[in-house]
């Protein structure tokens, strides 16, 4: 059987991120470029979030769906983020412990 085709060009460590979210392409890059594109994806998450939220209570948001979803986006993001905070702090503190 062959391969499929098509496949062997798509790198394992590459993330692309939906559009819209202000996160790039991480492949290649350091853990602290990632880190810190996430959280400028995640400022903008808020900041639409936010926008969508004083237009639903002005009256000026015609759909009520756009600002839910942008809240719940915007919550998803955070929480992954931390995580992924959460994450790199453990994996020091681990490292912090081993004996040389």
């Amino acid at each position: 059987m062959s391969g499929i085709s098509g496949v062997s060009g798509v790198s394992p460590t590459a993330y692309l991120a939906p559009q819209g979210t202000g996160i790039q392409s991480v492949a290649g890059t350091a853990f602290g470029d990632a880190l810190g594109s996430a959280i400028d994806g995640l400022s903008a998450a808020q900041q639409t979030s936010s926008q969508l939220t004083q237009q639903a209570l002005s009256g000026d948001l015609s759909n009520i769906h756009d600002a839910t979803i942008a809240s719940s986006r915007a919550a998803v993001t955070l929480e992954l983020v931390a995580a992924v905070r959460n994450k790199g702090v453990d994996a020091f503190t681990e490292i912090m412990r081993m004996q040389a």
